[in-house]
This record gives C-alpha cells, sequence and structure tokens, in this order.
C-alpha cells in the first residue's frame, strides 16, 4: 500500500513543482537559513514540545533535503530510493500505530521549518493531519517598522496570555481586538477551557469557510474569523455545531468576498431606473399597505446641525405622503450596542426599512442587519465596504462649487474664508469643488481653510481673525441647530456688524429617503444587490435633486444666471467640476488636462487645490469627539 500512496504524494509533489515553475515561483521548500540571511535575530526561545498546525510548516531549516520535496512538502524523488522507502516505512507505520516521535522545528514569523522530521511531516500533510507533536524553538528578530514584524510581536504578546499559535492576522491591532472581542480581562492568561473554546469555535470556522472555497480568498483565515466574531458575537458562535457555523458562514460570505478584493464599492451615482412601478404608482394602487419606516440617531436631532437635517427628511415623509407613511425616530443611541439594540427592537416590532444616519452606527448595522437578511438596513456613509447594508450620500461639492462662484464673484480681493468640521470621506471634495467655484470667475481667489474640530479652535475666533485678514466672505455649516440663534451657515459676508446671507447648499434628504424607498417597494434594490458583487454605495447629486442651493435674490442678476447655468450643467451631467488640469498645494498635477476625475478619485481625495490656504489636519490634532468618525471614515492621510 505504501508504494501506490507514495506514487499519489508523489503527483502532488510533482504537480506543484511545475506549476511553480511556470509561474517563476521557487519550486522547492523555503530554507530557513536562507531567508534569515540579512536578519538580526534578538534571541531564540525554546518552547518545549508543541502541537504545531501542520499548514504553518512551510519549509526545511537547511538546504540539506529541500531538493527531495516540492514547496508543497510532498516527495518528488523516484519511490526506488532510500528516501522513497523510507517514506513509505513511515506511512505505514502512521497508519499502524501513528507516528510517535516528535519533529523539531524553528519557529520564525509564526511560521514552522524543520530540523529533524522532514518525511514525518510529509506523511502526515499528505494524511490531511490538522496538527504535529514538535519540540520548538522560537526565533526572535529584532523589532523594526517592517509591519510583519510588528505583527508578530503583537501575536507573541497574544501567545503568552492564550498559548494558540494557529491564528495569523494581516493589519497591526487585531490580536489586541481579537482579546477584547473574547474576554474580560485581556490581560489574563486564558485557562485550558478557553483554549478549548476557542480552538472548537476556530475548527468550526475554518471547515465551514473552507466547504465555500475560503481557500481561494486572498486574506488570512484570522481576517476572516476575526470579522464573523465581531458581526456576531464570540459567545453568540462559540458553540454552534458545524452546520450551524456553515448557515452563518454563508450570510457572511459576500463580506469575506469584499474584503479580500481590497474592499471594491461600487458608487451608484443616479437612481436605478429598474423595477415593477414608481412611488406614486404604488400608492394609487387598491388599498396600499402603509410602509413604516424608521430612523436612528445617535443624538437629538435639536443638538446636531447634521441629525437635523435628517429629521427634517424623516418629517417630509410624512407631511408629503400622511397616510402612506408612518415613520419612527430613536435617538440618543450613542453605543454600538445600544444601535444593534435599536435595530433589533425595531424589527420585532415589524419595522422592514431602517436608516442609520451616521458612519458611527454603520458597523452595529452590518451586525445587526446579518440575521435579519429580509429587513433593509442602509447606513449615511461614504466609501463604506459592507454588502450586507447599503450606504447613501450627498454630492454636496456640486453645490459647493456654485457657492465657490458666488463668493468668487463678490468677494472684492479675491479671499474667502472656509470653515470644515471633519477631514473625512466627501469634505475634501467639497472644500476643492468650493476653491474651483471661486477661481472660475475670479482667478486669484484664494481660500482660507479653518477646521473646527481641531483642538483650540472655535468659529468666533476665526471669524475674528478672517476679519483682521480682510477676508469678509465666508462658506460655513450647511445648517443650524433649530435652537442656534446665529447666521453662520451657508456662504454670508460678515463685513458689517451682522453675518449677511447670501447663499445656502442644502442636502434635500427627504428627497433622498422617498427615492431610496422608491427603489425598495419597485423592486430595483433588491434587483441591484442580485446583479452586483461588491457594496453598493448610493452617491446622488443635483441630478437626482437630493442637493440644492438657495441664493439671496440681491445677488447681481448676472451672478444669479451664472449660477442658474452651471446648476442646469450639473443636473444634465454635462459639466464636472473636477475636470482639467488640476494641482495640489505641493505643484504636483492631480489631474490631466483633457481628463475628467473619477467618481472614486473624488470620493477619496486626500489633498487639496492650489489656491485653498490651509491643510488637512492629523487625527492627533482633533478633539476627542471628533477622533472616532475620522478614525472610521478620515482621508488617508490622517490615519
Amino acid at each position: 500500500m505504501s508504494y501506490v500512496e507514495y506514487e499519489k504524494a508523489q503527483k502532488l509533489g510533482l504537480k506543484a513543482f511545475k506549476a511553480a515553475v511556470a509561474k517563476g515561483e521557487n519550486e522547492y521548500l523555503p530554507v530557513l537559513d536562507e531567508i534569515l540571511e540579512g536578519v538580526e535575530i534578538q534571541s531564540e526561545v525554546n518552547l518545549g514540545l508543541v502541537q504545531i498546525p501542520i499548514d504553518q510548516i512551510v519549509g526545511t531549516s537547511n538546504v540539506g533535503r529541500t531538493y527531495s520535496f516540492a514547496n508543497n512538502f510532498m516527495p518528488i524523488l523516484n519511490y526506488r530510493t532510500e528516501f522513497g522507502a523510507k517514506w513509505g516505512e513511515l506511512y505505514d507505520s502512521q497508519i499502524e500505530e501513528g507516528i510517535r516521535e516528535p519533529i523539531k522545528v524553528f519557529e520564525y514569523l509564526n511560521k514552522f521549518y524543520v530540523v529533524e522530521g522532514n518525511k514525518r511531516v510529509s506523511v502526515m500533510k499528505f494524511l490531511g493531519a490538522v496538527t504535529i507533536p514538535g519540540v520548538v524553538t522560537r526565533k526572535i528578530p529584532k523589532l523594526t517598522d517592517d509591519p510583519e514584524i510588528r505583527i508578530y510581536y503583537e501575536f507573541l504578546e497574544f501567545y503568552k496570555l492564550t498559548e494558540i499559535n494557529y491564528l495569523h492576522f494581516s493589519e497591526e491591532g487585531c490580536y489586541k481586538r481579537l482579546l477584547e472581542l473574547t474576554c474580560e480581562d485581556v490581560t489574563a492568561v486564558w485557562d485550558e477551557d478557553q483554549r478549548k473554546d476557542f480552538g472548537s469555535a476556530h475548527h468550526n470556522f475554518c471547515t465551514a469557510l473552507k466547504s465555500r472555497g475560503g481557500e481561494k480568498l486572498p486574506i488570512e483565515s484570522g481576517d476572516a474569523f476575526l470579522i464573523f466574531i465581531d458581526i456576531y458575537g464570540y459567545e453568540n458562535i462559540k458553540d454552534l455545531t458545524g452546520n450551524e457555523m456553515k448557515g452563518k458562514v454563508d450570510l457572511l460570505w459576500d463580506e469575506f468576498k469584499d474584503e479580500s478584493k481590497g474592499q471594491e464599492i461600487e458608487l451608484r451615482m443616479e437612481p436605478s431606473k429598474k423595477g415593477r412601478k414608481r412611488l406614486m404608482e404604488y400608492f394609487k394602487a387598491p388599498a396600499p399597505k402603509v410602509v413604516d419606516v424608521a430612523f436612528i440617531f445617535d443624538k437629538d436631532p435639536k443638538e446636531s446641525e447634521w441629525l437635523y437635517g435628517h429629521e427634517l427628511g424623516r418629517l417630509y415623509l410624512e407631511e408629503t405622503y400622511p397616510d402612506r407613511f408612518q415613520t419612527m425616530r430613536v435617538i440618543d443611541v450613542k453605543t454600538e450596542e445600544e444601535t444593534i439594540d435599536a435595530i433589533e427592537n425595531l424589527i420585532e416590532e415589524g419595522i422592514q426599512i431602517i436608516f442609520t444616519t451616521s458612519s458611527r452606527q454603520a458597523a452595529a448595522s452590518v451586525k445587526a442587519a446579518v440575521n435579519h437578511p429580509n429587513v433593509v438596513v442602509m447606513n449615511c456613509s461614504l466609501n463604506t465596504s459592507y454588502k450586507l447594508i447599503r450606504t447613501y450620500y450627498a454630492r454636496l461639492y456640486e453645490v459647493k462649487f456654485l457657492a465657490g462662484m458666488i463668493a468668487g464673484s463678490l468677494s472684492p480681493n479675491g479671499k474667502i474664508g472656509y470653515l470644515a468640521d471633519y477631514p473625512i470621506y466627501g469634505m475634501t471634495a467639497n472644500i476643492n469643488a468650493f476653491a474651483l467655484g471661486a477661481r472660475m470667475v475670479n482667478p486669484k481667489a484664494k481660500v482660507y481653510l479653518k477646521w473646527t474640530t481641531v483642538k483650540g479652535v472655535s468659529r468666533e475666533r476665526v471669524i475674528e481673525e478672517f476679519k483682521a485678514n480682510e477676508i469678509y466672505y465666508v462658506s460655513d455649516q450647511t445648517m443650524i441647530k433649530p435652537n442656534a440663534a446665529n447666521r453662520q451657515f451657508g456662504l454670508y459676508c460678515i463685513e458689517g456688524e451682522e453675518p449677511v446671507n447670501l447663499a445656502m447648499p442644502i442636502y434635500q434628504w427627504g428627497v433622498f429617503y422617498e427615492k431610496l424607498i422608491d427603489a425598495v417597494l419597485n423592486g430595483s434594490f433588491q434587483q441591484e444587490g442580485e446583479n452586483e458583487d461588491k457594496a453598493i454605495n448610493y452617491w446622488w447629486g443635483l441630478s437626482a435633486k437630493v442637493v440644492d442651493i438657495i441664493y439671496s435674490k440681491k445677488l447681481p442678476v448676472e451672478t444669479q444666471r451664472l449660477v442658474q447655468v452651471f446648476k442646469k450643467l450639473l443636473m444634465k451631467n454635462e459639466f464636472q467640476p473636477f475636470e482639467g488640469e488640476l494641482y495640489n498645494q505641493e505643484g504636483t498635477i492631480v489631474n490631466e488636462p483633457d481628463e475628467a476625475m473619477l467618481p472614486e478619485e473624488i470620493m477619496k481625495m486626500d489633498w487639496l487645490l492650489d489656491n485653498v490656504k490651509g491643510e488637512i489636519p492629523e487625527i492627533e490634532a482633533l478633539r476627542d469627539e471628533a477622533k472616532s468618525i475620522v478614525e472610521l471614515k478620515g482621508v488617508s492621510e490622517n490615519i
């Protein structure tokens, strides 16, 4: 029998060998001695006898036996050699009584390289063993800025507490996050029961993942397992049976695929024209059913400019269709746990369409939605890669461009102030579009940028600074709190004693919600999900009538006409603000003369135009309440 089995193993080895040659990869076992050339080993630690995950045994310690195996540890020498005969004897021994003598290995960066026992490893890999006993000596490299080494040092701390050696992560912070998700005390040493429970859950997860073809995903199984635990909760998954685990993995399969493909996102720039019927037709049908819709706010809308706009959108639905919509709102839902509970409670009450209105609530929305595939949960955020929920946001930069044109035409010295809050996706597009609009009508226009969420900055102090520098036209927040007694919103002039409002870019959230619900009711929402393997982000603008600009009739007639002309061009998608030759503050060209920027490039802008005076703040410079938002959605330079 050993001859037959050896031939099978040899075929696997030769197949891997040829595939590696074709790809230009190393066809033999990696050699640790060669890997460590030029690497400074800080220390060696004897771990004693350890159960080694067999798929983490990747090579041999020295070059001596490497040419007897392909890079998958399967043999490639002829059976009628001393090597082949010994391999066969080891196979027979394992089948009859098991291989009892442990191998000897070096561990480096949580991968294992065989010192003694290459043939034993080969036999056990061929037989599909999960672990093999081995005496392990750990080689610890000097700590450097290399991400792989930094992750390894995190693993070393994790191993001290858990003695778990079968988890790999691709990013820093994951081992710490895993401890936070699985135990109350992240500094406590795990007992045997904890290790067994975790090992069982991990094994069932990996089995379920493999059954779906998870080995083809270019992400570590540890990364997938962390996503799985984070969404479902460790206490909810640790005792699942294999079949139960498979069911939950199936529900999250699209999330794993999105993660493995680099978080691919499909930006939908216009409402879909697909579907069976439009909202008004639905309401014309006999005895239409009342649609229950719920909104979850992380603060009281009375205390938040952002949420007040969404509250107006909710009220728009009720006022426009009083007999067709019934809306609910839940306010002051601050934590992730509270958000999940709020969604679960709404679903229990029969709500089938739920909007969460802050990017802070995106992860909680996914965790609640995963168990309710028939409920529509949407989150108001941009550049979000979850496929289980849809996200939505408005292209405010289009009307910010128009506001910039107004400011540039009115400012006699070309100086214009701009107050921004969070350096997140979409905000830099707003700033740059405003600056482009100002420069289109006034080539000498300069936009002076200040951030209201930076430590030590106050709106009052910035306004005084603007006045001292003869900056009298200011772009500020798009909305004010309902109980705020000031006129510092939109575009205004501060040359006199009181601000004079000139124009106001606005979100039309009510129209946005109407169109989103329309998509759900007419079926296009579901059709988009069936035909798209990416996470869907709705990013609508003037053409969808979800943003607009209101301006004073006191503006010069010529300025009003100019704004109307460009507004119509934008609505018809016949004009693109970010088109033609553009330079950033460093003088580097960021867009070629005959090209228009792609929506993805606009969304992810992490630079400022050359006529903007100011900078994108680092996250450390922000107030604490702003950091959580920027950590989630901050432009790349800040994270």
